[in-house]
């Protein structure tokens, strides 16, 4: 996968990871709603940066989907906080993905810290450490 490819990976994770924040969020309220809120700001943010660096190397940047098939109905805030969780999972990876392809280091740097953004997320959400992937735990 080239820098290009990756980073249109990470800008469809992103319309995904908004969208699926943006569900989860409907079913949560106090700290958590206020949570949710924050985390699909950033979300927002990475996807704008990503569509820039996108734009900036000459292509045309990947058009979110009307709607994405979840995991799982979201029916309570029990299963919204699960949902939040999977969405900060899948993003890492992409995310990792993007830290291996890059080819720049403005897009490397910025892909380091959206993978462990990502990964203090799934700690916020109830998920447990794990080891980026080579790093001796």
């Amino acid at each position: 996968m080239n820098e290009t490819d990756a980073l249109q990976a990470a800008l469809a994770g992103e319309h995904a990871a908004m969208y699926g924040v943006g569900v989860a969020g409907g079913k949560l309220n106090g700290a958590r709603f206020t949570a949710a809120t924050a985390l699909f700001g950033a979300h927002r943010d990475n996807r704008d940066h990503l569509s820039a660096l996108i734009v900036a190397a000459g292509q045309t940047p990947v058009a979110a989907e009307p709607a994405y098939q979840l995991p799982q109905p979201v029916t309570n805030a029990a299963t919204a906080t699960a949902l939040i969780l999977s969405v900060e999972r899948r993003i890492a990876a992409v995310y990792g993905d993007l830290v291996e392809a890059a080819e720049q280091a403005p897009v490397r740097l910025f892909a380091i810290d959206a993978l462990q953004t990502a990964a203090g997320n799934q700690l916020a959400w109830g998920g447990a450490p794990v080891a980026f992937p080579g790093a001796v735990s």
